[in-house]
């Protein structure tokens, strides 16, 4: 007898024992004489379940998480008798339901297969996309993706082919396809776990819109806070390499491409797109003044195309399926897929990818479970640390671009991060004007300034010092952050403290900071 096992090696997976799980169930079938083929996969994106551990049957994969290195016994026991009842045992992964709902097209091989295994990776549909793409005049390229409704998935949501469309009239000579993969938002986690559970797929994104717009070179940009990524990334693109996938002759095409890592230091600024430029040309992360646009004049000067891992990574779909297949997902504008990541005080966190136009209220109560203390949802950031607070009165408000802009809010880059009735929102604010003074780059008076004297008034708030008053200075603080910074660091922190103003004004109106008991 042998059998086949499957355990993510994602960095959220190692944290809580995914290798010490692996070694423990491998040891276990070698003490009963069984064979095994152990692959270490990305993640499912089912962090409650982690370490979870898959095993291949007739009927699919059974799951079983989530598990300590304890049970690795009675798993093997369980496995032998081809999935004899269990604690863990959690039946067919993809009937879970968290699974079964989502719409999968971003993701759909992470946690199905080594990301390492370019062979399975091919098997699973890749390349399809970019054997489309190079049969394509370029020019028919940039159609495809401007008509599927592509927008950025790192918070702007520009149409992605717009700025193709524009990098690829910018004349000839060098250009460049940069992606950014410097994930800084609280609560967010799909651009690591991609590059870590399926890294091929970003690469063949770039190389499409490198060939799209007439580039042969590409930087992945990220953070040193992820070295799994950083890692995996780096293996993926040499094992590309050395197969034809990228180089002087892509596919034993004339198109040459060939992409490079580049790893900064963790500044929250760095992935504002010309702060990120600047880092990668060996130079202090500063936004710079726009105009031109990077995809005019941006990395060494050149025509750049920018756009975050989410949009390169949707590009092989679209490609290989047609826009229309893509378009056919979404809701208003907002067409296609997002990865939704659920974080904070939720019962069910990770990773949702699903069309866009599901309400906020069903994400955190119906697919998150509610808060994971148990206790009532009180707040809800949705796009990172700069992100509004929406209480559960726009519970009803559907996860749209649109949408969200219509009530002061932005998605971002899809982190939603719940709060339960214990939070004081009054300190929320203070930490948005003192996460902005924290990681402004210092270049533009509204941003290095007004957030600094932003947490001086909130401070006085806090102490019930002239409250009324000091509210209508954070007031008039905030539209000269919004209108007058240079970037969206000092453009955004208004969201977070004017919705906490707006939802939550009790908070800032009493001396005395409010606490529930536990």
């Amino acid at each position: 007898m042998s059998v086949r096992l499957f355990v993510s090696r994602d960095a959220a997976s190692l944290a809580v024992g995914a290798d010490e799980v692996a070694q423990s169930l491998a040891a276990a079938l070698r003490r009963r004489g069984i064979g095994f083929d152990l692959i270490r996969t990305g993640s499912r994106g089912l962090f409650w379940l982690e370490p979870l551990v898959e095993v291949e049957t007739p009927a699919g994969r059974l799951g079983y998480g989530p598990l300590q290195p304890s049970d690795a016994e009675a798993v093997a026991v369980s496995i032998l008798a081809g999935g004899a009842p269990h604690p863990s045992l959690l039946g067919l992964v993809d009937e879970i339901p968290y699974l079964k709902q989502q719409t999968r097209l971003v993701f759909d091989r992470s946690g199905k297969i080594d990301p390492l295994d370019l062979a399975a990776y091919r098997r699973e549909g890749g390349y399809r996309g970019l054997a489309k793409a190079l049969a394509l005049d370029p020019a028919a390229v940039i159609e495809t993706v401007t008509q599927s409704g592509l927008r950025g998935r790192g918070g702007a949501g520009f149409p992605a082919g717009i700025k193709w469309r524009t990098a690829a009239a910018a004349g000839g000579g060098q250009k460049y396809i940069v992606c950014n993969a410097d994930e800084g938002d609280s609560g967010t986690f799909a651009d690591r776990m991609l590059m870590e559970g399926d890294p091929f797929v970003l690469v063949e994104g770039m190389t499409i819109a490198g060939y799209a717009v007439g580039a042969n070179k590409g930087y992945i940009y990220t953070r040193s806070e992820y070295p799994h990524a950083v890692a995996t990334m780096n293996q993926a693109i040499a094992r590309a390499r050395a197969e034809g996938l990228l180089g002087p002759k892509v596919f034993d095409s004339t198109f040459a491409f060939d992409i490079e890592m580049r790893v900064g230091a963790g500044a929250y600024v760095c992935g504002e797109e010309t702060a990120l430029l600047d880092s990668i040309e060996g130079k202090r992360g500063q936004v710079r003044a726009k105009p031109p646009l990077p995809a005019v004049s941006g990395l060494f000067g050149k025509p750049t195309v920018i756009n975050n891992v989410i949009t390169l990574a949707s590009v092989p779909w679209i490609l290989a399926n047609g826009a229309e297949a893509y378009r056919d997902f979404g809701y208003g504008r907002s067409r296609g897929t997002m990865p939704i990541q659920l974080a904070g005080n939720i019962r069910y966190p990770g990773l949702f990818e699903a069309a866009f136009g599901l309400t906020l209220g069903d994400l955190v109560e119906k697919i998150g479970g509610g808060t994971a203390s148990g206790r009532p949802v009180r707040a809800v950031q949705v796009g990172g640390p700069l992100g509004a607070y929406f209480p559960p009165a726009l519970f009803d408000t559907p996860f749209d671009y649109e949408a969200f802009a219509a009530k002061d809010g932005l998605i971002g880059h899809g982190g939603v991060v719940v709060f339960d009735d214990r939070v004081d929102m009054a300190r929320q604010a203070r930490f948005a004007m003192e996460f902005c003074a924290f990681e402004s780059c210092g270049k533009c008076t509204p941003c290095r300034i007004g957030s600094t004297r932003g947490v001086e008034v909130m401070d006085r708030i806090l102490q019930g010092e002239n409250v009324e008053a000091n509210l209508a200075l954070i007031e008039e603080l905030c539209e000269t952050l919004r209108y007058g910074s240079l970037c969206a660091l000092g453009g955004f922190t208004p969201y977070p403290v004017m919705s906490a103003i707006r939802h939550f004004r009790d908070d800032f109106m009493t001396p005395k900071r409010r606490f529930v008991a536990a």
